[in-house]
Order: structure tokens, then C-alpha cells, then sequence
């Protein structure tokens, strides 16, 4: 019964991959998503925590530092839950992934550019909504990014979002709770 539900599940999350990786080699769609990948990489995420912390004041400095906080305490548990639960990425697994080339070779579970966009994204959402219209679906498309590139599961990009998501929360509960005056 348990092998059966999960090797279902595992196929559904095989055919939603490929319902996505199988556009690769469209001209459009690999611009984009070749792209919008890296705003989810350390370089992006980490240049926009140290810019907002160290060349900004008042609100964009709070939204900084609880950016910052934020990646730092979302990307620590990545990188031991990567190590703890090694799985191959997709291109390794499965028989006719698409794949840029050079990839990726550590461990896919779960997604750190996923987890680090959303992390770095919802502080900014929480402290000014009004910004919700354009970060969410930069978020989105990161996540989306991973897939399409053959690098990473739907699975490793939905953990990466709650996991990043709820760190982006709870930092800013956090600062706003115990650091600032409520806004």
C-alpha cells in the first residue's frame, strides 16, 4: 500500500517535470527562464540583502536586514537537508530530461534558489504589499526556472517555497514584534 501510493505519487511528480522541461528548446522560454534563474542564486539574493542593509535607511534597511536574516536562516537547513537526504536531480534520473549545459551536480532536495527567492521576496511583501504584484511572480518563475532547466523536481521547488516562505515570515514576526514599533 505505501510503495504504491508512493511510487504514484513519484510518476505524478515525473509527468508535471516533464510537463514543464519539455519546453526547453523554445527560444523564448529558455531567454527567460535561463535568466530569471540566477535572481534566485546567492550572487542576487546576497547582493540584495548587503545593498539594502549597507546603502539604505529606515524601511528599506529593516526590509534588509530581515531580508538577510531571513536567507541566512533559510539556506543553513537547505544545505544540511541536502546532505541528509541526497536525491539525484532530474536530468540524472530521468531518461530524456533537457539540461543546460554544465548542471548541477549536488543533491536536488529541496530547491536553494527557490527557498532563497522566497525568503528574500516575502519580508518585502509582508512590509510593503503594494510590491506583491511583482515580486510573487518572480518568485514563481524562479521556482518554475529550476524545472524547466531539469534541475529540480516540483517537489524540491514546493518544499523550497513553504520552506522559504515561512523563514521570510517568521523573520519578519520577529523584527517587527521584538526589534521595531509596529508599522
Amino acid at each position: 500500500m505505501k510503495t504504491k501510493l508512493m511510487t504514484n505519487m513519484y510518476n505524478f511528480e515525473c509527468r508535471l517535470f516533464r510537463s514543464v522541461n519539455r519546453h526547453f528548446d523554445q527560444k523564448m522560454l529558455n531567454f527567460y527562464f535561463r535568466n530569471i534563474t540566477h535572481l534566485g542564486g546567492a550572487i542576487s539574493t546576497i547582493a540584495v540583502c548587503v545593498f539594502l542593509v549597507f546603502f539604505t535607511k529606515d524601511l528599506l534597511q529593516i526590509i534588509g536586514i530581515t531580508c538577510a536574516i531571513s536567507l541566512l536562516f533559510s539556506h543553513l537547513p537547505v544545505a544540511l537537508v541536502k546532505k541528509l537526504y541526497p536525491r539525484k536531480r532530474p536530468y540524472l534520473a530521468l531518461l530524456e530530461t533537457k539540461v543546460p549545459a554544465n548542471p548541477l551536480e549536488d543533491h536536488s532536495f529541496p530547491s536553494g534558489h527557490t527557498t532563497a527567492i522566497f525568503s528574500v521576496i516575502i519580508p518585502f511583501i509582508l512590509f510593503m504589499p503594494q510590491l506583491t504584484v511583482i515580486l510573487l511572480p518572480i518568485a514563481v518563475s524562479v521556482g518554475l526556472s529550476r524545472m524547466y532547466l531539469g534541475l529540480h523536481y516540483p517537489s524540491d521547488v514546493l518544499v523550497g517555497c513553504l520552506f522559504g516562505s515561512s523563514v521570510g515570515f517568521l523573520s519578519y514576526t520577529i523584527i517587527t514584534r521584538f526589534f521595531i514599533l509596529p508599522l
